[in-house]
């Protein structure tokens, strides 16, 4: 599953994240495997997606969050 499947209230675990130019940029930004994630909302037309990680939240595209491949918590 990857986290662009994921819904909201849904706790998630990062367990791999597909090669892109994007993949350095989103390890920067915490989204390591092994990390858990909570899928806290989405936007109303469902893009970006608003996500808890560790102690912040993060915005982000779901054409990126299909590039992460999780697992259910």
């Amino acid at each position: 599953m990857t986290l662009k499947e994921g819904k909201t209230g849904m706790n998630l675990r990062i367990v791999s994240l597909e090669d892109s130019p994007l993949k350095t940029r989103l390890m920067t930004m915490g989204l390591i495997p092994g990390t858990k994630v909570t899928v806290l909302r989405s936007a109303p037309f469902g893009d970006p997606m608003a996500l808890r990680i560790r102690s912040y939240n993060l915005a982000l595209r779901r054409e990126d969050a299909g590039k992460i491949t999780v697992e259910a918590v």
